[in-house]
């Protein structure tokens, strides 16, 4: 899509409120798709599982490997998906990522085998590479492109509201499924997804014009991605969101588990692992709050340390309610915070230009140890035990501390 397609909306004589106006509008757009879609095309799947392994005839692990292959179809794609939003944008490409998504549903409720199955999670893995969270936030960062405040608040929303994705989508599709079947569970699901998005991501979603700048050319675009890649800052950037991102899906996947081991009750443990949801909006707003005071490398280097220090304590007073309650607060204060945190350090040192492109490249190292993780994490807890894993968590958090600290001093 040409840059002349994606206009911003029409200024008015009286200054800048029409286009802030319409800034907001993305962001209320985007928020609901981001929640449907992080609902449908990643949440909604746990609910499935045991049904399709019955209707499939196949083990949970065999059916969970869909997912897991999901995530690393979208951590290859998120480097193309980058380079196109520098480019044209993101109407296009969301707007496409749309119908795709909610064609592979359709096609994910008519699955026979598990080989149709993994078929159809590869092309979901596509589409959540063009419809979710790295293509929402480089929308945003380039529309509040010069607007850092209302960038950070944009980001804010955002994640706030997509937050409560799994909030609604598992128990709204534990209700499809139980009335209506799994099968028919999915066709629900991608019309809510299909309804939503693709008129949303089509008709709302503008590129900001900027009268004032020459338009960045792309071999001006690829100089500023080959510098940055060439340079610690950057590769300092991926160790660290890397090694936060694998250890908070390890937790994601192990903490009631885990809990349950140390020999809490599953209620409680499934208590206490709901309470990463909520701590995940607190650690957003209290991140935002202090970026306006103190450095955003240095804010989530401390959350990462305490992080780490949470999980290297759960061991040692987990057993305990008390403790382990007070662990879980503390590691839940970092839960969401990278996904606002990261834009902002790439602005601020790279600007807008090519910040997608280079998002993208984060996103594939981080995203595919998010799906990695997990399964290296229960294989090390088979052989050695979890206190291993808490162990191996707290390293990850503590690097990604350190990474970020070593970024300050650059």
């Amino acid at each position: 899509m040409s840059s002349t397609a994606e206009t911003a909306a029409p200024n008015s004589g009286g200054g800048g409120q029409p286009r802030s106006r319409h800034g907001w509008r993305i962001v209320a757009a985007l928020a609901v798709t981001q929640t449907i879609g992080y609902g449908v095309l990643y949440y909604a799947f746990s609910v499935f599982l045991t049904p399709m392994a019955a209707d499939l005839h196949a083990s949970t692990t065999q059916i969970a490997a869909a997912l897991t292959l999901s995530i690393l179809i979208a951590a290859l794609c998120a480097p193309l998906a980058g380079r196109w939003l520098d480019a044209h944008g993101g109407r296009g490409l969301m707007s496409a990522g749309s119908i795709l998504g909610t064609v592979a549903v359709l096609a994910w409720s008519r699955v026979d085998s598990l080989l149709q199955l993994y078929a159809v999670f590869a092309v979901i893995g596509i589409a959540c590479a063009m419809v979710l969270y790295e293509s929402a936030f480089a929308v945003i960062v380039s529309w509040f492109d010069g607007n850092a405040r209302g960038r950070a608040n944009a980001l804010l929303a955002l994640t706030v509201v997509a937050g409560f994705a799994s909030s609604i989508f598992l128990p709204l599709t534990g209700l499809l499924v139980d009335r209506y079947g799994w099968r028919q569970a999915l066709v629900i699901l991608a019309l809510i997804y299909g309804v939503a998005a693709i008129p949303l991501h089509a008709f709302v979603l503008r590129r900001r014009i900027h009268a004032e700048r020459e338009p960045v050319t792309a071999e001006a675009r690829a100089q500023i991605v080959k510098a940055a890649t060439r340079r610690r800052p950057f590769w300092l950037l991926v160790i660290a969101f890397t090694a936060n991102g694998g250890a908070v899906s390890v937790m994601a996947v192990l903490l009631i588990t885990y809990l349950i081991h140390l020999g809490h009750s599953p209620v409680l443990a499934a208590t206490l692992a709901g309470l990463l949801g909520v701590l995940s909006v607190t650690g957003r707003l209290v991140t935002t709050g202090l970026q306006a005071r103190l450095p955003a490398a240095l804010i989530a280097a401390a959350i990462f340390a305490v992080q780490g220090g949470a999980v290297l304590l759960l061991p040692l007073v987990g057993r305990t309610v008390p403790g382990a309650i007070g662990c879980v607060l503390g590691f839940g204060l970092g839960f969401g915070i990278a996904s606002i945190t990261l834009p902002h350090l790439l602005v601020g040192r790279y600007g807008t230009a090519a910040y997608a492109s280079l998002s993208g490249r984060i996103a594939a190292f981080s995203v595919a140890d998010k799906a990695l993780a997990p399964l290296g994490a229960v294989a090390l807890a088979q052989a050695v035990g979890y206190g291993w894993v808490m162990g191996a968590v707290a390293v990850a958090c503590t690097s990604a501390a350190f990474a970020l600290l070593s970024y300050h001093r650059l």
